[in-house]
């Protein structure tokens, strides 16, 4: 077997990693331990964040063109975006008691959708609904420990946005303002990992400054699609 083809398989087993960090920040959960459910999390995004640039460079769909790449990254994605943050929102206690179960199933449900809808990346690097961001969204209701009411809003309101064709940007194929995207979210996951690492007493003036690159994301999100809408409204 030529080794461009036993390296573009490394690749795919690579990415398939991210389904055993998934498992082990299951069972971290299950006793209660946050901080590594937190930590691995964090892995995953890494491991999500690499593996197309490793594809890229392995030529994984000209060498392996019988398996799809696209569908191992969903799942690998599914379970550690929406299935890990969600039973860490359900065991940690972030929601009202007597409807923790069916606000939980919320998000499993409209990321299912998400993630199984073609439209779901747009062909100019979008995101088309909220992409299902949880794992952010869990970690911010752990720390910042909002009120129980609050956090059952803010999940209800998030898994309908999922159904909203609204543009969210995709931060490393930004069109505008890529590398100020890149360098604020390299600085927002240094924040992140010292954050997870001093927990649990993270100090709230961090917590709050790491607020800014979501707050950022957000904004331009919004700005990039109301130049779109403009923009159609003219043509």
């Amino acid at each position: 077997m030529p080794w461009s083809l036993i390296l573009a398989w490394l690749v795919h087993l690579y990415t398939a990693l991210g389904v055993a960090v998934a498992f082990i920040a299951v069972l971290a959960i299950e006793q209660s331990d946050f901080r590594s459910a937190f930590f691995l999390m964090a892995l995953a995004v890494v491991l999500d964040a690499t593996d197309g640039t490793l594809a890229r460079a392995a030529r994984v769909k000209e060498l392996i063109p019988s398996f799809d790449g696209n569908a191992l990254d969903g799942l690998v994605d599914y379970f550690n975006y929406v299935i890990v943050p969600a039973l860490l929102l359900f065991r940690a206690n972030l929601l009202p008691p007597h409807d923790a179960l069916w606000l939980t199933m919320l998000p499993l449900l409209a990321s299912a959708y998400g993630f199984c809808h073609k439209s779901a990346k747009t062909e100019d690097n979008f995101f088309l609904g909220f992409p299902s961001y949880w794992n952010i969204v869990v970690f911010y209701l752990y720390l910042l420990k909002t009120p129980l009411w609050l956090n059952a809003f803010l999940v209800i309101g998030l898994s309908a946005l999922v159904f909203v064709p609204m543009k969210y940007i995709y931060p490393s194929r930004s069109p505008r303002l890529r590398l100020q995207t890149n360098i604020l979210g390299v600085l927002w996951a240094i924040c992140v990992l010292y954050t997870i690492y001093r927990l649990p007493d993270a100090p709230r003036a961090l917590v709050f400054a790491s607020l800014i690159f979501p707050a950022y994301y957000t904004a331009l999100s919004l700005w990039l699609e109301f130049l779109r809408l403009t923009e159609s409204s003219r043509g």
